[in-house]
């Protein structure tokens, strides 16, 4: 077994935590069960921290002293996917989610190994930006982690982190705005380019039609539209999908997730999964689940804890860049101080909702809905049944994030009785059509949609909530859906 960290170590143990909890999350997605979670996790974490070791010492083409390259949890995270796509030539896709084996022979997944100026916006302007502001940026806004917690751990003043945060976003929107007009592009997507950069600019600014009409139909544009509007809360959406690609979004929901049971964060009426609620049967499964996943790798995996050191700009590398004379916006200092680790027989706070705890869409679950016996079509929703008796159910509908052509949604549903096991239906009034979710697994019969549970959240208890994702296409109008039920009774909207 190798030595544990030394206390002077803590600072790099706390990020191989912080690291590994992400690339687990993300492997969790891109594979058909637990264990090829954690097998690809670990293949593809080896992988990532032989880089970041590389690119530190300038051994590795295209990296060290003439580019920059990925904070530490994006470039992990695209080790996963690299990992992903070498079992897939291996013949070992079967371990794979079957969407993301369809990506991986699509165009949008050739846009990641092609020509480097064919490759995503936000892929390249985040790599443009110096290490210390790419790890504000990427922390603050795809980690969902609150702004006074990334400046300590960055060993930033909190007084003056959201400045340097809009300054390091700006930043980033013009390193975006300068590889879009660099893009290869046909005459109509280079006519709109500077009318697209300046109708992103201001939230006041209305979009020409024509505009419009353009971002629908090209992917290209509207991604780059994505980087460029840095209100309305979009970024988080496009730099997940510029850097990671496949799964981003799904990505980004279980770390805004993962932040809020760590922190005990969230809305008000939602109890910290991880902060002793005893009726949260839900929350202790997921915990379950993934200590299981970590306690079998941890002893390969301390050794890649001690060897991860901070890594940053050498003076040479520095001194080569066009922009050297400008110091980063965020300047982390020599060393990042250390966060609060947790005892080897506790599960990480982090760890909650991480990988291991949300199923892919590959994931089979313990029961399928009855269609012969469907949930009935409610006529409304009401507090309280007929007799005054209080609704056995609440469901709450929240739109994350929605682009022109799809969105992405969480559904949260507390019940007043205990559940061995749950189905939630509900129906949407626009067509709307879910493509992928985690959490349930999914059935669709026009617009009725039924979700059921997982065989590790299928248990809650009275006055518990249970939630799941999803991501759907639409047409025009996203009107909320309608009609919720839980296990065939009617629940109350709020």
């Amino acid at each position: 077994m190798p030595d544990l960290p030394s206390p002077q170590d803590a600072t790099e143990a706390a990020l191989f935590s912080e690291c590994w909890d992400a690339a687990l999350s993300y492997a969790d997605l891109c594979t058909a069960g637990s264990a090829a979670a954690a097998e690809l996790a670990r293949e593809a974490f080896e992988q990532g921290i032989r880089e970041l070791r590389e690119a530190e010492s300038g051994t590795v083409r295209g990296y060290g002293r003439r580019s920059t390259r990925l904070p530490r949890i994006p470039l992990l995270l695209t080790a996963v996917r690299s990992t992903a796509a070498a079992w897939e030539d291996a013949g070992q896709g079967h371990k794979l989610d079957p969407d993301l084996r369809l990506w991986l022979h699509s165009d949008q997944a050739a846009r990641y190994t092609g020509p480097p100026l064919e490759r995503p916006v936000a892929l390249r302007g985040l790599r443009d930006l110096q290490p210390a502001d790419a790890e504000l940026l990427w922390l603050a806004e795809a980690e969902a982690l609150p702004l006074p917690l990334v400046a300590r751990r960055l060993g930033l003043d909190p007084a003056t982190a959201a400045g340097e945060l809009a300054q390091v976003g700006r930043l980033f929107r013009d390193r975006c705005h300068r590889n879009h007009l660099d893009s290869p592009m046909d005459a109509e997507c280079r006519s709109y380019a500077r009318l697209l950069d300046a109708v992103t600019r201001s939230p006041a600014a209305d979009t020409p039609d024509d505009l419009s009409r353009h971002l629908a139909t090209c992917h290209r544009c509207a991604e780059a539209a994505a980087c460029l509007r840095l209100h309305g809360g979009g970024l988080p959406g496009a730099l997940a999908g510029g850097v990671i690609g496949w799964g981003g979004l799904a990505y980004l929901e279980r770390r805004r997730r993962a932040a809020e049971v760590r922190l005990g964060a969230g809305r008000p009426d939602r109890p910290d999964p991880d902060g002793g609620d005893p009726a949260d049967g839900t929350a202790r499964a997921r915990v379950a689940r993934h200590g299981l996943l970590v306690a079998a790798l941890l002893v390969s995996l301390l050794a890649l804890a001690v060897s991860l050191m901070p890594f940053g700009d050498t003076a040479d590398e520095s001194a080569e860049r066009p922009d050297a004379d400008r110091q980063p916006v965020a300047d982390p200092g020599p060393s990042l101080p250390a966060a609060p680790t947790a005892s080897p027989d506790t599960p990480s706070p982090s760890a909650s909702p991480s990988p291991s705890a949300e199923p892919s869409a590959g994931h089979t679950p313990e029961r399928t809905p009855d269609r012969e016996n469907p949930d009935p079509e409610p006529q409304g929703t009401s507090s309280a049944t007929a007799d005054g008796e209080p609704a056995a159910c609440h469901a709450d509908y929240d739109l994350v994030n929605q682009w022109p052509d799809g969105f992405q949604a969480t559904v949260t549903v507390t019940t007043r009785d205990p559940l061995d096991s749950w189905r939630v239906g509900f129906a949407f009034p626009d067509g709307q059509r879910i493509t992928q979710m985690w959490d349930a697994s999914l059935d669709q019969d026009g617009s009725r949609v039924t979700a059921t549970a997982a065989d590790y959240n299928k248990s809650v208890a009275a006055g518990g909530k249970l939630a799941f994702g999803f991501l759907a296409s639409r047409d025009g109008t996203n009107h909320p859906p309608s009609g919720f039920t839980l296990n065939g009774r009617t629940c109350a909207t709020v």
